[in-house]
């Protein structure tokens, strides 16, 4: 997730390196294009990397997905610039970009079935909101680095050169690839299943399920909005929308990244003790009502206080609701298909709405003026994630595991 998430932090200087513009907005907007586009790609991996991994198994899967993303985060890396070789610079820029989407599609998705399958009883969600909290190591990384670097090099220094430091950095994860190739092993519950279904299969069970995969699209809108928006968003508005020091940017989104690092394990824990559904519905409900007005009162006044109050507030709310919602939507989905369809709506959501959150929030403040919009867009994913937590509670009346998994495969069938 760093290696993905690392060309967000520096998509204005990226901007200007491989894609000039008439003005600094049309070079941004390029940028965070590109950055987007890397989310296009999800949905195909998610299909098709997706059943792969539950064709083949999660251990195969998982380290598929890894090599693919180190190739696209080496060749962001290591591209020359505009000035040095026109347009086949941004060109390649965008083919490294769409390397990362496609790894990404089923990573998350892998991941979170990987520990959903290898949980202890009633932990469920404690131990697969680990995976999202794994991301936020990714976050402080990224914002530990950019905060040395930028006391370390002068602005024109990391312009012309330093920004590739933080990717170069990224490719540390290709060693990695061989320490897990020999010590990561298969869950019992995927190596004792008798029948690994075909890729013909699976997207069959797709089809069958398209309601179930839309309405976990819908909840995973919520999820994929804001961990964009406080995480990838943050450095262009801190620093070109709000005009606050980098360094102080860079700070707020070590501080978010703690937080959130904190609060999702606690939420995946609490919504193993009350129920996944009365977390969704709680805090979907809490950000539909305050994300506006926080975004209001930030920018108000801008100051580093009040972006590290806005954010902190935001990442308590997302950590609430996205540490009941990704293992819900591991248990909604029939077992023999459970990667896949997990990571097809999760890609979607990813693809639609989350993944072009920084080029839509910079777009919608050209247009409207209006600093605070950012907020109106998380509250439309909010009203997205509840009304379909609220279909999913009617016909999954129960919170527990076995109902909801019982009508996905009655779907199935």
């Amino acid at each position: 997730m760093y290696d993905f998430m690392v060309f967000g932090y520096y998509a204005a200087t990226i901007g200007r390196t491989f894609f000039p513009g008439g003005s600094e907005y049309a070079s941004l907007m390029k940028s965070l294009m590109t950055f987007a586009a890397g989310y296009l790609m999800r949905p195909l991996g998610a299909v098709v990397l997706g059943a792969y991994i539950d064709r083949h198994g999660r251990r195969k899967g998982l380290l598929l997905t890894l090599t693919l993303m180190a190739i696209g985060t080496l060749s962001v890396a290591c591209m020359p610039s505009y000035a040095t070789i026109g347009l086949i610079a941004p060109s390649l820029i965008l083919l490294g970009r769409l390397v990362q989407g496609l790894s990404a599609g089923a990573q998350l998705g892998g991941v979170s079935v990987y520990l959903s399958e290898i949980a202890t009883p009633g932990r469920k969600g404690f131990f697969v909101a680990w995976q999202s909290a794994s991301q936020q190591v990714a976050v402080m990384l990224a914002a530990i680095i950019g905060v040395v670097l930028s006391f370390t090099f002068t602005p024109a220094d990391m312009d012309r050169w330093g920004w590739r430091i933080p990717l170069l950095i990224g490719c540390a994860i290709i060693p990695f690839l061989f320490v897990l190739r020999n010590s990561l092993e298969e869950t019992e519950e995927f190596a004792a299943r008798k029948h690994h279904p075909s890729f013909r299969e699976i997207m069959q069970s797709l089809s069958a399920n398209w309601k179930l995969v839309t309405l976990g699209t819908m909840l995973a809108t919520l999820t994929t909005v804001g961990f964009y928006l406080i995480t990838a968003y943050t450095p262009t508005f801190g620093s070109v929308t709000l005009h606050l020091k980098n360094t102080s940017v860079q700070i707020v989104l070590l501080c978010v990244g703690a937080s959130n690092f904190f609060w999702l394990p606690v939420m995946g824990a609490l919504s193993d003790r009350v129920g996944r559904m009365t977390t969704l519905v709680t805090f979907s409900l809490i950000t539909l009502i305050t994300a506006y007005p926080t975004l209001l009162w930030l920018v108000a006044s801008p100051s580093f206080t009040r972006l590290l109050a806005a954010e902190l507030w935001i990442s308590f709310i997302y950590g609430g609701y996205n540490g009941a919602m990704v293992v819900y939507l591991v248990e909604i989905m029939p077992a023999s298909v459970r990667t896949a369809g997990f990571s097809v709506a999760y890609a979607l959501a990813t693809a639609i709405f989350g993944g072009f959150t920084p080029a839509i929030c910079t777009w919608l403040i050209q247009i409207t003026g209006n600093k605070a919009v950012p907020g109106l867009w998380l509250s439309l994913a909010a009203a997205l994630a509840l009304t379909a937590a609220l279909l999913l509670a009617r016909s999954v009346p129960s919170t527990s595991v076995s109902p909801a998994r019982s009508v996905a495969l009655q779907s199935a069938d």
